[in-house]
């Protein structure tokens, strides 16, 4: 076996481990976070929404099924770098086509091995999500921590135009047309169409940027806000879209980030949480049914609404807003944070996590039926 590079990795409060360079040799930089995940690490690889991110895999082994030509959410590796304790010597899976490593270097990703991840993520669990750097070319701490602490803050990052869709294109939907969808993409992962295509929706993918006008003009019978990277505090143009989305009474649905952007259209605030959900385990209770779900979730922000306290139970009742009442319909479990709202006098709503868990459960799938029914109610009323 090559024996590999030594590779350093440092936090920006100084916290350093050593390994070794797994991927591409280099120099990277990025917001550390972990996922949970024990599976799915080629969809993680390839969600848009960890851009600028370095992701923490806290399952010890990785890179066991390889890589194949079926998985990726997206045309690429996103992630600005890749942790892992042991990666795997060979791959084993009927589906594979590639190794993970040979992928990663492939496409410049600069990653590190041999790391305590179970000592990284409890570090990170305490202090909170923060700038980090891994270096196989450069083995000085110091040096690379003086350069982790000039790189860039996901606080304040607009992020949505680097990975949206350069120009519009369409899924079909799969057996009969029922609706049509437009769905801005900012950031957006190819399991949502295929989601909304099992349904008989036709998806029109459009860039982050589009115009009221632009959604209209595909004829579209609702909008989907997708899930995407960065702070929604900057998703102003995003933002003013939703908001005249809501104004003319279109059915809106938004996962993730375009949930945030709704929360925002509504006149709610957005805060950035101490080190995010990021796995396929979370629990979360859909008020509406009383029923707990496992889910999916990827994010770093969350919505703030009136009269909840960080950690604390998040109020029940209908809140007043320009739109009208809006509540909070989904909470997670583990710490009471906002994970869905429903627009009661408009036709929106949205949820913080991914029924379209792409690797995860599919207990939350059924927010896609609940999305053309709210299609269909606005087409027969």
């Amino acid at each position: 076996m090559t024996k590999r590079r030594p590779a350093i990795l440092v936090l920006e409060d100084g916290r350093t481990f050593h390994g070794e360079a797994y991927g591409s040799v280099g120099e990277t930089f990025g917001e550390a976070v972990f996922n949970t995940g024990m599976t799915g690490y080629q969809e993680t690889l390839t969600d848009p929404s960890y851009h600028r991110q370095v992701v923490v895999q806290t399952a010890p082994h990785i890179g066991n099924t390889g890589v194949n030509e079926s998985d990726d959410e997206s045309g690429r590796i996103w992630v600005a770098g890749y942790v892992v304790r042991d990666p795997a010597r060979i791959r084993s899976n009927w589906r594979a086509t590639g190794d993970l490593e040979d992928r990663l270097a492939a496409e410049g990703v600069v990653g590190i091995s041999g790391v305590d991840t179970r000592a990284l993520t409890r570090h990170l669990r305490e202090r909170g999500a923060m700038r980090v750097g891994i270096s196989s070319v450069d083995d000085d701490p110091r040096a690379l921590l003086e350069r982790v602490r000039r790189s860039p803050q996901m606080v304040g990052a607009d992020l949505s135009a680097e990975v949206t869709t350069a120009e519009p294109y369409v899924v079909e939907a799969q057996g009969e047309h029922r609706f049509t969808v437009a769905a801005l993409d900012l950031g957006i992962k190819r399991n949502v169409p295929r989601r909304l295509a099992a349904r008989g929706v036709t998806t029109h993918v459009l860039p982050a940027g589009s115009t009221i006008e632009g959604l209209l003009a595909t004829g579209a019978d609702a909008v989907f806000f997708s899930p995407g990277p960065g702070d929604p505090a900057t998703a102003v143009g995003p933002v003013a879209l939703a908001r005249e989305v809501l104004t003319r009474r279109i059915p809106l649905f938004g996962i993730c980030f375009g949930s945030q952007i709704l929360g925002r259209a509504l006149g709610f605030g957005t805060y950035k949480l101490g080190y995010g959900h990021r796995g396929i385990n979370q629990p979360v209770l859909d008020r509406a049914t009383g029923k707990v779900e496992v889910t999916s979730h990827n994010h770093g922000f969350a919505v703030q609404v009136p009269g909840a306290q960080a950690g604390a139970v998040v109020p029940d009742q209908v809140i007043d807003t320009e739109f009208g009442g809006v509540q909070v319909s989904h909470v997670c479990l583990n710490d009471n944070v906002v994970e869905g709202l429903r627009a009661k006098d408009v036709p929106a709503f949205t949820v913080q996590y991914h029924p379209e868990a792409a690797a995860g459960p599919h207990d939350a799938d059924y927010l896609f039926d609940r999305f053309a029914e709210l299609i269909e109610g606005g087409k027969n009323a």
